[in-house]
C-alpha cells in the first residue's frame, strides 16, 4: 500500500503510523497494528480498492487450500457409509432454519449420483426441489424445522445461532440413528459451522448427545460426501416449502437472503400486518429489522 501511494506520502506521521498519504479527496493512514484508516469525502471509493484486493488475495489462497483439502477428504470419505448433516436458512432474514441428517450407504452412491445429488451450492431451487422429491423416497433422513417464533424466543434469552444449530444437528442425528436401527455405518459427517470443541460445549446440556469415535467435522462437507449433499438438498427443499407457506400467509412473495430487497419486503410486511408480525416471519435481531423501520 505504501508503494501504491508513493506520490502522495506525507512526511508528518501520527503516533504509531507506518505511513500517511493524501490521495484525491481522501487521507489514508496505516498503523503498526495492521489497521488502515480512510478519511475524507472519497474514503469509500478509496477503501473499496483495498477491500477488493484483499478479498481476491484471500480467495485465491482459500481456493488453493480448499482444492488440496477436498482431494484429501474425498479420498478419506469416498468409500464410507455415513450419516451426514447440514442446515439451511441461517443467513436468511425471513423463514426458519431447517436441519437435515441423511444416511447414505456406499452401495447407494451410484443411485444418488443418477438422481443428480451433488453439492447444491451451484443448483437453483427448482432443480433442488425436483431432486429432493425423489431423494426423500430413496434414503433415510430426519428433518427439523426451527420456526421464527421459537428462534426469536431463544435468541432473546441469550442463545446464539451457533448453539441453536448444534442442538438441531444433534437432535436430527439422534432421530436418524433411531430410524436406521441396527443398519451398520462407518461414521457421522457434520458440515462444520464451529470447531469440534465448541460444538460439543454447545450441546453439553442436552439429555442425549451423539458422541462416538467416528464423528467428523468438515467445512463444505457437501462436496466431499453424498450424505451431506443429500442432507443439504432436503434441507433446502424444506426451507423453500416453508417460505412458500409464509408467502401465502402474508399475501405476497417473501424473498430469500438478507439484502436491500429483503428490507423492502419487511417494510411491506409491517405496513400490511403490523410490526408484531415480524416475530412470526423474521429473525428479529438481523439488521434488516431496523432498516425496514427506517424505510417506513
Amino acid at each position: 500500500m505504501k508503494e501504491f501511494y508513493t506520490d502522495d506520502l506525507q512526511t508528518k506521521l501520527p503516533p504509531g503510523a507506518v505511513f500517511s498519504a493524501k490521495p484525491l479527496n481522501c487521507s489514508v493512514t496505516a498503523y503498526k497494528s495492521g489497521k488502515v484508516l480512510f478519511q475524507g469525502a472519497n474514503y469509500e471509493d478509496e477503501a473499496s480498492i483495498w477491500e477488493k484486493f484483499a478479498n481476491e488475495t484471500v480467495e485465491t489462497k482459500n481456493k488453493h487450500n480448499a482444492s488440496n483439502k477436498q482431494e484429501r477428504n474425498t479420498a478419506q470419505y469416498g468409500q464410507l457409509s455415513l450419516l451426514g448433516s447440514d442446515e439451511v436458512g441461517t443467513g436468511d432474514y425471513f423463514g426458519p432454519i431447517t436441519v437435515v441428517a441423511a444416511f447414505v450407504a456406499k452401495e447407494n452412491f451410484s443411485t444418488l449420483s443418477k438422481l443428480g445429488v451433488k453439492d447444491s451450492k451451484g443448483m437453483k431451487d427448482d432443480q433442488i426441489c425436483k431432486i429432493a422429491k425423489d431423494l426423500i423416497q430413496t434414503i433415510p433422513y430426519s428433518l427439523l424445522v426451527l420456526p421464527n417464533e421459537k428462534y426469536n424466543s431463544l435468541q432473546a434469552k441469550g442463545m446464539n445461532q451457533g448453539k441453536m444449530k448444534a442442538i438441531l444437528h444433534n437432535k436430527a442425528l439422534l432421530h436418524l440413528k433411531k430410524k436406521i436401527g441396527t443398519t451398520p455405518y462407518d461414521g457421522i459427517l457434520i458440515d462444520q459451522f464451529v470447531e469440534r470443541d465448541t460444538y460439543y460445549r454447545y450441546i453439553a446440556d442436552q439429555k442425549e448427545v451423539v458422541q462416538e469415535k467416528n464423528v467428523f467435522f468438515e467445512t463444505k462437507a457437501e462436496s466431499v460426501h453424498l450424505s451431506v449433499a443429500a442432507a443439504s438438498i432436503i434441507a433446502r427443499y424444506a426451507f423453500v416449502k416453508e417460505m412458500d407457506k409464509l408467502s401465502e400467509k402474508v399475501g405476497f412473495e417473501i424473498p430469500k437472503g438478507a439484502g436491500s430487497h429483503v428490507d423492502k419486503a419487511a417494510a411491506k410486511l409491517i405496513q400490511t400486518h403490523g410490526v408484531d408480525s415480524l416475530t412470526q416471519f423474521c429473525k428479529l435481531h438481523f439488521a434488516n429489522t431496523e432498516k425496514a423501520k427506517k424505510l417506513l
